[in-house]
């Protein structure tokens, strides 16, 4: 059982995206080169059964282009507006809870002292992994969690504050399959994933682990022939994707869009 989607919520990246936050250093993004990748990405959504909602550039809030940290959506069923970890970020979720609420007649949200970024969910069929990271505490995944259970989701945490190069589980973690998982070396023995399995991505290509799977295909990012072909010889088929901005201000392909 996996998922298949029929929209999804993106944000273009606004004028100040370079003053975004980040973890990495590999210099400002190119806001041009930035704007055409996220061009890309919509219409590789829409190429593959997804209505595209664009929402307008928000230069008050200059990450949120990365949507899906602001709400998680069990599609078919319900959604949770998250409580960012970043303070900075705060502002994001009453937009997106705006948005929602004409899918979504109830939107119950993760509340203090709980923080929950969805870039530490990672659904996979009835069974979704929390991270726990710098952006999401326990008691934002005590939430979630709990959120998760009148639904019959079961949840797993995972604690990634030494995982180095990661910011959220989903940097180093994508569901594939409802059970199998594409992962980095670093996570690939932890012991919530003792069931599932686990393709590990070659070394030097950590960044390509946060791919996303849209229905029939993965969007992966390019540049990365290793994951690819491993991924290929597994049976999927890849829609390769520039991120070379998007990556030097934390963000992945998973963080550009909102699907149900």
């Amino acid at each position: 059982m996996f998922s298949r989607f029929s929209q999804a919520i993106v944000r273009a990246p606004a004028r100040n995206f370079a003053d975004g936050l980040t973890t990495v250093d590999l210099g400002p993004p190119d806001v041009d080169v930035a704007l055409a990748q996220h061009a890309a990405y919509c219409a590789a959504l829409a190429r593959h059964g997804c209505t595209v909602i664009a929402l307008p550039a928000d230069r008050a809030h200059p990450d949120s282009t990365f949507v899906e940290d602001t709400a998680l959506i069990l599609p078919g069923q319900g959604a949770i507006i998250t409580r960012p970890g970043a303070e900075s970020r705060a502002g994001e979720v009453l937009a997106m809870r705006e948005v929602l609420s004409a899918f979504f007649p109830e939107l119950p949200a993760i509340t203090s002292p709980g923080t929950l970024d969805a870039g530490d969910v990672c659904e996979a069929g009835h069974t979704v992994f929390i991270g726990i990271s710098l952006r999401t505490n326990h008691e934002g995944a005590r939430q979630l969690a709990e959120w998760l259970s009148r639904y019959g989701v079961e949840s797993r945490l995972v604690d990634i504050r030494h995982t180095p190069g990661i910011l959220h589980l989903k940097s180093g973690v994508v569901a594939l399959d409802a059970d199998r998982l594409l992962c980095i070396e670093a996570l690939a023995n932890h012991e919530a994933f003792a069931d599932m399995r686990v393709l590990r991505v070659p070394a030097g290509e950590e960044y390509a682990a946060n791919g996303v799977r849209v229905n029939d295909v993965i969007f992966v990012a390019d540049d990365f022939p290793g994951t690819h072909a491993l991924l290929r010889a597994a049976g999927y088929t890849l829609e390769p994707l520039a991120m070379s901005e998007f990556a030097k201000m934390d963000g992945g392909l998973s963080c550009l869009s909102l699907r149900f």
